[in-house]
């Protein structure tokens, strides 16, 4: 008989201590350009692989702002727009110190809100959508962020993509995050060459089963930010790249492209300050830490 398999405890542990692994090399695909007229089902059997090889490589893959329960990761995500995840989590300890419920932030004095999310940008704006949230949240939903989505876009500040994030993130219902990186990275794998997010997140619903959705997201936001990046992507280091028609827009050399990883993937901290037990890069600093 073979030894007793870990427990996924010790497993999570190990992962946490160990440096995340770099890709794999990766040789020149000699052909990654897809057919022309590629067929609906030889799409779905290569967008499914692609999914599965992300899984290998980003297992640990996670939402990546911090929070605690859904009023937090609400606030969050609705901070996220045109900053950075870092940055939130830098930003929101403080705030929501400061306004722990939806009560709390719905009486907070407009100017007072607006120097504690400062760091974020658009900071009037974002201020504006937090006070109506929260006295939404408290006159229409008793203090309790919604578990649906019709619900939770009537909430201002709040689309599909910030109600998706909080359902497949809170309350484990399945849901397309379609952000930037989402979007860049099935138009560059040929998914779709939709650039609506509604009509995306519709194409990628068709593809997958919905019990993928939240993980996918998760996979494919990982891999634009750490990998297939909009500028320069690392195509040299990209495990994925016999999979990728877009292959060759970016850095095919592995010892050039090895150097364009970020995050964990080229040794430094991620971007939440309190990452899950399994990640295994480094915290994120507080805001002003040297």
């Amino acid at each position: 008989m073979g030894k007793p398999a870990k427990s996924a405890k010790v497993a999570a542990s190990r992962r946490a201590t160990e440096p995340a692994k770099a890709p794999r090399t990766v040789k020149a695909p000699k052909s990654v350009k897809v057919p022309e007229g590629e067929s609906h089902l030889a799409l779905v059997r290569r967008a499914r692989r692609i999914n599965r090889e992300l899984a290998e490589v980003y297992p640990y893959a996670h939402p990546e702002l911090d929070f605690r329960n859904p009023f937090e990761l609400l606030v969050a995500t609705v901070l996220s727009a045109q900053t950075t995840d870092l940055r939130v989590n830098q930003t929101t300890p403080a705030l929501f110190a400061a306004y722990p419920t939806p009560e709390d932030m719905a009486a907070a004095v407009p100017e007072e809100m607006e120097e504690l999310i400062r760091p974020t940008g658009f900071f009037r704006a974002k201020t504006k959508s937090l006070l109506g949230l929260s006295a939404a949240l408290r006159d229409d939903f008793g203090g309790e962020v919604p578990d649906r989505l019709e619900d939770l876009v009537k909430l201002p500040g709040v689309g599909r993509k910030t109600a998706n994030v909080v359902l497949g993130n809170a309350y484990g219902v399945p849901g397309i995050t379609v952000d930037t990186h989402f979007g860049r990275l099935v138009r560059r794998w040929k998914w779709t060459d939709e650039e609506d997010p509604v009509k995306v997140e519709a194409v990628v619903a068709d593809i997958f089963p919905k019990s993928e959705w939240t993980m996918l997201s998760h996979r494919v936001i990982f891999h634009g930010r750490r990998i297939c990046h909009s500028r320069k992507p690392a195509c040299g280091a990209c495990p994925i790249a016999p999979l990728c028609p877009s292959y060759g827009e970016g850095e095919t050399d592995p010892e050039k492209a090895r150097k364009l990883l970020k995050y964990e993937m080229g040794g430094r901290p991620g971007q939440r300050l309190s990452p899950p037990p399994d990640f295994p890069g480094k915290p994120a600093p507080a805001l002003g830490a040297a």
